[in-house]
């Protein structure tokens, strides 16, 4: 009777907690990340990606292009394979999928076959959520990446748009992932995630973007490299790169504060080390407070 009585407490609390959430356990969120480069949305949604994932949700990291010009010594087919490879791994790390599309980097258009081809990838994944870049940007892929998943805000409930894959039931909420750039207009943070509890996952699935965090990147050279530790010494290597995120990542937490109060309170709010950012997009669904919290079931129900 006593067991009886407990497993009965147990599935009181789970649901209640569930229901605090906002989501119900049989139907995970899924949640598709856009990045004009394998490395832009691990960056970018990295943490809140390992959080939802945490709770059994479904999250897919999908980079636009192959990435195949961004490293200072190598190019082409091996460097898009090696890429591809380094993405793999960091959604593997992160509890999450990727995928990344054979455009070749530095030259993507905002062509209807591309728009096509978001509007597929947002259809065939049946997203509630969708991420990507703000459509002002330094590169031009990050701004086209913008402008296609925008393009495609409206067109993925359209059922004769790409008719073979059947249409969306519902508009997803899409978001925007944080930047610095101030024209037309910076960006506004509208959801603020305390990442403090992933950041450390964050930073082990980063040191799988080898080309990119210690060999330099597109803009890398033999110097660059040189000032990284070797690879012979991991743990250095490491603490290396945690110290350039610990300076990033608390950078979004000082700078959208205020978010984490809305979102957490004061009390937790100050708390927070670390932050990912994210501004809703207009041309999607415009979510209530109440509905943010459904769809990221890590923020607390309220924080009155």
């Amino acid at each position: 009777m006593r067991l009886l009585l407990l497993l009965c407490f147990a599935t009181i609390t789970i649901s209640a907690g569930q229901r605090l959430a906002g989501q119900e356990p049989s139907k995970p969120l899924r949640i598709i990340c856009f990045g004009a480069h394998p490395d832009d949305a691990e960056y970018k949604s990295g943490g809140t990606a390992a959080l939802w994932a945490a709770l059994g949700h479904k999250v897919k990291l999908v980079s636009v292009t192959n990435g195949d010009i961004g490293h200072w010594s190598m190019a082409g087919g091996p460097l898009a394979t090696r890429r591809a490879a380094e993405s793999a791994k960091v959604a593997e790390r992160l509890g999450v999928v990727s995928e990344v599309l054979d455009i070749h980097d530095g030259e993507l258009e905002p062509t209807l076959e591309n728009r096509r081809k978001i509007t597929i990838l947002i259809r065939q994944w049946d997203a509630d959520i969708v991420i990507s870049h703000r459509p002002w940007d330094y590169h031009p892929d990050h701004r086209y990446t913008g402008v296609l998943v925008q393009d495609a805000a409206y067109m993925v409930a359209v059922p004769f748009f790409c008719p073979t894959t059947p249409p969306l039931k519902k508009n997803p909420v899409f978001l925007y992932s944080s930047d610095r750039f101030q024209k037309p207009y910076p960006f506004e943070a509208d959801i603020v995630v305390d990442v403090d509890s992933v950041f450390e996952q964050k930073v082990d699935a980063l040191t799988a973007l080898v080309s990119q965090t210690f060999e330099g990147g597109a803009l890398g050279s033999a110097d660059k490299m040189a000032a990284a530790p070797p690879e012979s010494k991991p743990e250095l290597r490491r603490q290396w790169l945690r110290d350039k995120w610990v300076n990033r990542q608390s950078a979004e937490a000082n700078r959208f504060r205020s978010g984490l109060i809305k979102w957490y309170g004061e009390e937790h709010a100050q708390q927070v080390k670390y932050a990912e950012a994210f501004e809703i997009c207009e041309y999607g669904r415009q979510p209530s407070d109440d509905e943010i919290r459904q769809l990221f079931p890590f923020l607390p129900a309220s924080n009155e």
